[in-house]
């Protein structure tokens, strides 16, 4: 079902501007994607819930207070990037993907919607030099490869945050075994929402 409704109940303190953002996401993504197939044709009608909430689930269990640049890698059609630019218009967003189609669909939803902090870009994530407080990703690889492709573009106190599903204990322990030093903190997504499409969803953070 095609509706905004939960993210606005979820998110109370968005402006009406941000509202109309939201409220744009559907027919632009809808429009893009009959010409490139950034969404799954059955995923489409429920945009709001799969991939917008989903990617806004991030800012449930991170402060975004003294973020000020999030490099977000393997963004696909823009997700989790572009619904938390619109939530977050003060901090510049920076999404990488390494199929120029998907960054084409990206730039143009953040051009129609009216997206200026954010920059899109045709890259592998190896490419990627500055420093960022945040890197996020959804479903790219494990999490022992993501690290040590973006671990260059960390700062000393900055977060990665990865949208995965299932089971991820061997994940995990890789990851352990090569960083050992680092805390990983699992959350899990159907504790916020209640939609089954939740239901093995996390967020994993490594600070």
């Amino acid at each position: 079902m095609v509706s905004t409704a939960e993210i606005f109940r979820q998110f109370p303190k968005l402006s009406e501007h941000q509202k109309a953002q939201f409220e744009q996401l559907y027919p632009l993504y809808k429009e893009w994607n009959e010409k490139i197939n950034v969404i799954s044709r059955k995923d489409i009608d429920e945009l709001y819930t799969r991939h917008v909430l989903h990617a806004l689930s991030v800012a449930k269990f991170a402060d975004f207070s003294q973020v000020h640049s999030v490099l977000d890698i393997g963004t696909g059609g823009g997700f989790p990037g572009i619904p938390l630019a619109i939530l977050f218009p003060e901090i510049d967003f920076h999404l990488v993907d390494s199929i120029g189609k998907k960054i084409q669909v990206v730039q143009g939803v953040a051009d129609a919607v009216g997206l200026k902090n954010v920059k899109a870009e045709h890259a592998r994530a190896e490419q990627i030099m500055g420093k960022y407080d945040v890197v996020t990703c959804r479903a790219v690889t494990q999490l022992v490869d993501f690290y040590g492709w973006i671990s260059k573009n960390l700062k000393p106190d900055s977060e990665v945050i990865c949208l995965k599903g299932g089971d991820l204990v061997d994940e995990i322990y890789n990851f352990k075994q090569r960083y050992p030093k680092k805390k990983v903190f699992i959350r899990n997504i159907s504790e916020l929402f209640a939609d089954e499409f939740f239901e093995t969803k996390k967020v994993l953070t490594v600070v």
